[in-house]
């Protein structure tokens, strides 16, 4: 049997689909080192899901760029999918980087209350 070869929308699409599941999975672990007060950790974990979103946000762009220099671009549910994906983890990333700031802060106003400072 053949093989098919597969076009560069379905695996640009499947590139930002990986790397934003990825930047997702870090979130995900940053939300919990939130919940937990392991404010090093978070930070750790936020930084890899930024650099894991950039990734996929760069072949999006590239793809989105070739469009723009008249390469022909083929219609993708699957890559529309993708941008999707994409662009839902971004605001998790968002929002987790908003609860980093606010728990760090409470933790610190605490601290103070508490006189551990």
């Amino acid at each position: 049997m053949e093989e098919e070869e597969i076009s560069p929308t379905i695996q640009n699409a499947m590139t930002i689909l990986m790397a934003a599941g990825e930047a997702r999975n870090e979130c995900k672990l940053a939300y919990e080192a939130i919940a937990a007060g392991d404010f090093a950790l978070a930070d750790e974990k936020i930084a890899a899901a930024d650099a894991k979103i950039l990734e996929a946000h760069h072949v999006q762009t590239d793809a989105i760029q070739g469009a723009f220099r008249g390469e022909e671009q083929e219609y993708s549910l699957l890559f529309a999918h993708a941008q999707d994906t994409l662009m839902t983890i971004y605001s998790e990333i968002i929002t987790a980087k908003q609860l980093y700031k606010v728990f760090k802060a409470l933790d610190a106003r605490i601290a103070r209350l508490e006189g551990r400072e």
